[in-house]
């Protein structure tokens, strides 16, 4: 806030308006408990006490199976469990920007619950399939919880929320994607993959809707917001130790990368109908001209990207060093 006297005045403009939507909160809370199917991890990888020699003789079938799988989808189910793994920095996030004592926090606590089945599904299916070397995978876990989660949003909830909305379809694409490419080798990681992605397609739903909210009520502000958050989106899991070469083994799988992100700004775009919005201010105008040139650059960056690309090689020490060719 150095710098700029008008911004606390502003903040609290935005903080009123986060405040005053509380009922479209509980609405779109409501949709979405109606939506949902809540499955518990152990109904995707049973360990119930009961099973005795039966799971055992699962737990041999599966890791059977889990050898095959290609070294490529082991990076990808990394990164995704990483990612779910920094739940407590979204949390506090969350958290920080919006109000105590409000229909926000049973959002909030919600989420967290969630959200906090698919850390514990997919590290109960790595164990148990024995995907990886699991100190060294811990470590990498470790120093990205260590390192902290703290973008440069100046305190806006309204970057949160755009933030969210992306985080969330991205998070979609990267747990399908990684399932379609492992369905033929190993189906119950497929399985798992796409309880994960479905969960967080109805979460992608709560904060497009909330953020579209915002867009009505406020429009200028909003899409200046939206524009600097859409601008330098970054998963999540950048502070990881290998996060560039795990993220470049992903893109290059189709999995998720700039063609994969391209997507879903459009899809955004036209949800918000951000290109019909009127009766702007002169810097809410420029954010929404800004906002709709993004899907030609993206495409121009993908084109770019894909020209100069070359087979590469890479070299992840949780997988034991395996040389990855792609």
């Amino acid at each position: 806030m150095t710098g700029n006297p008008k911004l606390p005045q502003d903040l609290a403009h935005r903080l009123e308006l986060i405040r005053s939507i509380e009922d479209v909160v509980r609405q779109e809370m409501a949709t979405h408990i109606e939506r949902r199917n809540l499955w518990m991890p152990d109904d995707l990888g049973s360990a119930d006490i009961a099973l005795g020699e039966e799971r055992d003789a699962e737990l041999r079938e599966l890791r059977e199976r889990a050898r095959g799988l290609p070294a490529a989808v082991r990076v990808a189910v990394a990164l995704n469990l990483l990612t779910e793994e920094g739940l407590p920095h979204f949390h506090r996030l969350i958290a920080t920007h919006f109000p105590e004592g409000s229909a926000w926090r049973d959002w909030n606590n919600m989420w967290t619950a969630e959200e906090d089945r698919h850390g514990c599904v997919l590290r109960d299916y790595v164990r148990d399939a024995r995907l990886f070397h699991m100190r060294v995978f811990e470590q990498e876990q470790y120093g990205y919880i260590a390192a902290g989660f703290d973008p440069d949003w100046e305190q806006d909830p309204y970057r949160l929320l755009a933030y969210t909305s992306l985080q969330e379809k991205a998070t979609q694409y990267a747990h399908a994607n990684t399932g379609r490419l492992a369905r033929d080798y190993e189906p119950q990681l497929q399985r798992v993959l796409a309880h994960l992605a479905g969960d967080e397609s109805r979460h992608y739903q709560f904060y497009r809707s909330i953020f579209a909210t915002l867009l009505a009520e406020d429009p200028n502000r909003a899409l200046v917001s939206l524009l600097k958050v859409t601008v330098g989106f970054a998963m999540p899991g950048h502070a990881i130790g290998d996060f560039e070469a795990m993220s470049e083994v992903v893109a290059r799988q189709n999995i998720f990368g700039t063609r994969q992100y391209r997507e879903i700004v459009i899809e955004l775009l036209d949800y918000w109908q951000i290109g019909a919005m009127t009766g702007l201010s002169a810097e809410g105008a420029k954010a929404q001209e800004r906002l709709m040139k993004m899907p030609s650059r993206m495409e121009r960056m993908v084109k770019a990207q894909e020209a100069r690309s070359e087979p590469k090689e890479f070299r992840f020490a949780f997988i034991g060093d395996e040389t990855i060719r792609t």
